[in-house]
């Protein structure tokens, strides 16, 4: 998969006028690109369309229309595209009370490296987690966490003729499972492998 480029924007006057339409594409791609797994966590996994979407949101905005600036925001978006060999995600742990949100996240240090994705009867994937920064210290972990699982060519082939893929949580605080994840989401997840 491709990394944006300055060409594949829109200006910031061009944007005003398409924004309605360009975000109601994005908000029905996006559904079929998020996975809750049990109650308070969800993969959302990203790929160029709502990585575009979220530069053009914001140069929007903070009003960045000079080159330099809106480069800055193509290098922090575009690691998050996947790019043909794996899956890229945003995992969030959401817990709409904030208080609850702080006690739950002292017990779930480490949930990072209990994300697994499964693909027909391979072994689990792990992902790797955090590569921009650490997200967590020795007393909580963060709500937010970027992934990337990777595949082997076996899994791709795999994936691409139509293999069934199961994702989860096995954190001893957290334990849920999506399995396997329904058609749509494997379908939009098979379209981001090479």
């Amino acid at each position: 998969m491709s990394k944006l480029t300055r060409d594949d924007l829109f200006s910031l006057e061009k944007y005003a006028e398409v924004r309605p339409d360009f975000r109601a594409r994005v908000m029905a791609h996006k559904k079929n690109r998020q996975l809750p797994i049990g109650p308070n966590a969800t993969l959302y996994f990203e790929d160029a369309l709502t990585m575009q979407y979220q530069i053009q949101e914001m140069l929007r905005i903070e009003r960045i229309f000079e080159a330099a600036g809106i480069q800055d925001e193509l290098d922090a978006y575009n690691p998050l595209i996947p790019d043909g060999t794996n899956w890229k995600a945003t995992f969030m742990m959401e817990y709409p009370d904030e208080a609850e949100r702080r006690v739950q996240l002292t017990k779930l240090l480490g949930i990072e490296k209990h994300i697994w994705a499964q693909v027909a009867d391979f072994a689990r994937v792990t992902p790797i987690a955090d590569e921009d920064l650490e997200r967590e210290d020795e007393e909580k972990t963060s709500s937010v966490h970027f992934l990337r699982f990777e595949l082997s060519p076996e899994m791709i082939a795999a994936v691409k003729e139509g293999a069934a893929i199961s994702m989860g949580i096995d954190h001893p605080a957290y334990t849920y499972a999506a399995e396997p994840i329904s058609q749509a989401i494997r379908d939009s997840l098979a379209e981001d492998l090479g």
